[in-house]
């Protein structure tokens, strides 16, 4: 395998280009991210996660993040999914299972297979202009736990793995990544005590962990979390015991990396740190620089990562045979599940807009 394939790539628009299709047939990613900017037409999405898995020799992994509210990609496609704060806020088990199963029937229809949610950030600052506005399940661990966990185990169940986020504390912010690298000041200890307790309870039913771009200073003072080996070998896979998880980046084009670090540099301490997969979402002309970076690693690394990607792929589930009457029952499903609903009016604020960056 090719260092290319510890890769995750963004895509420009809603079909492939020439360049983009020579570029992802040389250097394999392990998957790509579609954001609303892929997306046009249900049925031209659809053709362009075919067109992915066709130039790919593996299973891709075809990403994306579906949390609902204001992180919906599908918003043009489709009804609006409900938030996590308004799935949380009304407490109806029945219908977090709803809203689970939905999304995860609307994604295979589309091709997509890995859900990079649920967030499972406490929400320690729900007014900061952190990006989190609105996609949180609480502040409680165990309200995050028990809300959470259901919608995750209800998308899962419907063949989309899925991906917490944003390890260890990406609620602790109070900056938003996508501008600056926030600074926390938690430790260790707080960490535990609070943060990490919905990612050791779902542990069993998560497929991967994405790391946040956030400084903890009392933990590693040279290092942002996703590029951390003090948190991701030494607390995320050591001593929490997630070693068996695939474990991925934030994308690696957010300020909080492109400030302090270059291109080919940042994705070859990623995967040095204990990152099998490194996110570029945006600026995919310089994919062959990183490629290239990470190949310059160690061989046993590398092949610890190679391994987990293809436990996963081994997992993923094929796309669900394209049915417009079935898209059509799914968005009627979304529409009724959104009038049951409404966003409680803290988030409903912010849903409209979509986060910077995404």
């Amino acid at each position: 395998m090719s260092a290319g394939s510890l890769l995750v790539l963004g895509l420009a628009g809603p079909r492939l280009n020439a360049v983009e299709a020579a570029l992802f047939r040389r250097l394999q990613p392990a998957g790509f991210i579609l954001f609303s900017r892929n997306l046009v037409t249900p049925e031209q999405t659809r053709e362009l996660t075919d067109s992915l898995r066709e130039l790919s020799q593996c299973q891709p992994l075809i990403a994306i993040d579906q949390e609902g509210g204001r992180v919906t990609r599908t918003r043009d496609l489709a009804p609006a999914i409900p938030s996590a704060n308004a799935l949380a806020a009304h407490a109806q088990p029945a219908l977090t299972a709803k809203a689970g199963r939905l999304t995860g029937e609307m994604l295979r229809l589309l091709g997509v297979n890995l859900n990079l949610a649920p967030v499972l950030d406490l929400d320690h600052h729900p007014t900061a202009q952190n990006a989190l506005r609105g996609r949180c399940w609480g502040r409680d661990p165990q309200h995050v736990i028990t809300h959470a966990g259901q919608w995750n185990r209800s998308l899962r169940q419907r063949g989309i793995a899925t991906c917490a986020k944003h390890f260890p504390a990406g609620g602790r912010a109070v900056a938003d990544p996508h501008h600056e690298l926030p600074i926390v000041q938690a430790s260790l200890d707080e960490l535990l005590r609070e943060d990490v307790l919905p990612y050791t309870a779902l542990m069993p039913e998560l497929d991967a962990i994405m790391l946040g771009h956030i400084e903890f200073p009392n933990i590693d003072g040279n290092f942002p979390a996703s590029l951390s080996p003090r948190l991701i070998r030494g607390f995320l896979r050591d001593q929490l015991g997630f070693d068996r998880h695939l474990v991925l980046t934030d994308d690696l084009d957010m300020a909080a990396i492109t400030r302090r670090f270059g291109r080919g540099h940042d994705a070859q301490l990623a995967i040095a740190a204990g990152n099998d997969v490194a996110l570029i979402c945006h600026r995919i002309d310089t994919a062959a620089a990183a490629a290239a970076a990470i190949a310059e690693l160690p061989g046993p690394l590398l092949a610890d990562a190679w391994e987990r990607v293809e436990r996963l792929r081994d997992k993923l589930h094929r796309p669900l045979p394209w049915s417009p009457a079935q898209w059509q029952a799914t968005c009627a499903g979304l529409a009724a599940l959104a009038d049951t609903l409404p966003e409680p009016a803290s988030a409903a604020e912010v849903t409209h807009s979509p986060v910077v960056g995404y």
